[in-house]
């Protein structure tokens, strides 16, 4: 489906494809190849898009469920036919390695099935309102009815499944989509929209995909026509959607600080093993990657040899090999901040145990530091890279409340076999979602993912977006 020579992403007004004289070039962060080419659009672009989504609005919410199933289906089955394609051009585009970026791929098709799966529990119920003496002889139930019009804005470290998770359950719910894809990352989205818009049972112009920085982004989340904004990204630009959006339905997947406990009864090879794959998985590119880790100050310095053993392990360079576990960063901006911060935190005491400096190729290696304080910006910010911290901590309450002191509440671990300790953590991690003896990384696309304070509003996975991307109607019969 999908010719290897033909690298433009095109996009969609709905089901038809057209280009513009202005392009952006997309080049590998590893080798600096150009690898696509993207349309520059712009805000009358967008407004184009949207007002053809209204329009298919009205048809996908006629559309019948078993209809809008099949186009589902069809696309996963598509998808799984053409995955060696999509995960080398996620390579490509974003450098992940090789072997992650197949592990997305079936991510994504495991994130549709599952939206199908979904679709079938996705209705009202019945009100008893005869509970009431006024309701005597009545019915009442509501009903989910699509909100219309949903506009998602995606990110480059999972390009291709966080797209799955906002078109997916908003195309499913029966409603019309504006898609403006990561710049980093354009052949990916126009690939996967093209199995939609070219599925036998797709409906007309129900999908738009259009490029470009913030003159489109801030052009979908103040136009009047989406209801809702699905926005994965940033808390700086969270804050912005937040506050142009006005009056409509705002789900955001922002930054996290992801920690982790190890008590002293933890297996603590196994929890090295882990932790060092939480933290380094895709670069540090994920906002739940691991960058704190507190140990009991009883296990502290063999954890700290253990865990730095796990790192030097990991295989750093080509994202092309297939046993390659860590690429690139996305771009030379986000090495030069990562090396700054690691330079500051050695000027204010810390320690480098394992990397901290750029390879012979140029990569930053996977870096594990010690001696680091609750003031230091390694530490108590989102460093969206592969460093984590150790910090030694007397007990598992320490350690709580250095995890909770922050102003991010995405997700927690602890390691421990202490199960009245884990049951507490269950309940005193200010979070939106713990993992008991395993990373914070740690995602299935099944269940609820979002956090709490500056980590977001709203829950992904299909069955909640499914809920964010429709609305109740309530319905009574005298």
């Amino acid at each position: 489906m999908f010719d290897e020579e033909d690298v433009e992403a095109k996009i969609f007004f709905g089901s038809t494809e057209e280009t513009k004289e202005e392009k952006s070039e997309r080049c590998s962060p590893y080798d600096g190849i150009v690898v696509s080419i993207a349309q520059v659009c712009d805000a009358e672009d967008t407004t184009r898009a949207l007002k053809i989504a209204k329009e298919a609005a009205k048809e996908t919410a006629r559309t019948p469920l078993f209809q809008r199933i099949l186009w589902l289906e069809d696309v996963a089955k598509k998808l799984e036919e053409e995955k060696e394609v999509f995960a080398l051009m996620l390579t490509k585009e974003v450098a992940k390695p090789i072997a992650f970026s197949r592990i997305e791929v079936e991510r994504c098709i495991e994130t549709i099935r599952v939206t199908v799966l979904e679709l079938a529990n996705l209705h009202g119920e019945t009100i008893p309102t005869d509970i009431m003496p006024s309701g005597k002889r009545t019915l009442a139930y509501f009903r989910r009815e699509p909100v219309g019009v949903v506009a998602c804005i995606t990110p480059f470290n999972f390009p291709l499944n966080l797209v799955a998770h906002k078109i997916a359950p908003a195309l499913g719910a029966g409603n019309a989509v504006v898609l403006k894809p990561t710049p980093e990352a354009p052949m990916t989205a126009y690939m996967f929209a093209k199995l939609f818009v070219t599925s036998e049972y797709a409906v007309k112009d129900a999908l738009s995909v259009v490029y470009g920085d913030a003159e489109v982004g801030s052009t979908l989340v103040k136009s009047d026509i989406p209801r809702v904004i699905s926005f994965t990204g940033s808390v700086p630009v969270g804050n912005i959607i937040m506050s142009q959006a006005g009056i409509k339905k705002v789900s955001l997947e922002l930054g996290g600080n992801a920690a982790t406990y190890i008590d002293e009864s933890a297996d603590l090879e196994v929890a090295a093993a882990r932790c060092a794959f939480g933290a380094f998985y895709n670069s540090g590119q994920v906002c739940i990657s691991l960058q704190r880790i507190y140990v009991n100050a009883e296990v502290y310095g063999e954890f700290a040899t253990l865990i730095a053993k796990e790192t030097a392990k990991l295989k750093v360079g080509s994202p092309y090999e297939d046993d390659t576990f860590m690429g690139p960063l996305i771009d030379s901006e986000s090495k030069e901040r990562a090396l700054n911060w690691i330079a500051s935190a050695k000027e204010e005491g810390a320690r480098v145990i394992v990397g901290g400096e750029e390879t012979e190729e140029g990569l930053f290696p996977p870096t594990v530091m010690a001696d680091v304080t609750d003031d230091m910006k390694i530490i108590c910010e989102e460093v969206f890279a592969p460093i984590v911290s150790l910090v030694s901590v007397p007990d598992y309450e320490t350690a709580v409340e250095k995890m909770n002191d922050s102003p991010y509440g995405l997700q927690f671990s602890i390691f421990s076999n202490d199960l009245k300790m884990t049951q507490a953590f269950i309940e005193d991690a200010q979070c939106g979602g713990v993992v008991i003896n395993d990373i914070p990384t740690l995602r299935f696309d099944v269940q609820p993912y979002g956090g709490s304070k500056l980590s977001g509003v709203g829950r992904e996975g299909p069955k909640w977006a499914l809920e964010e991307f429709t609305e109740i109607k309530s319905v009574v019969i005298c």
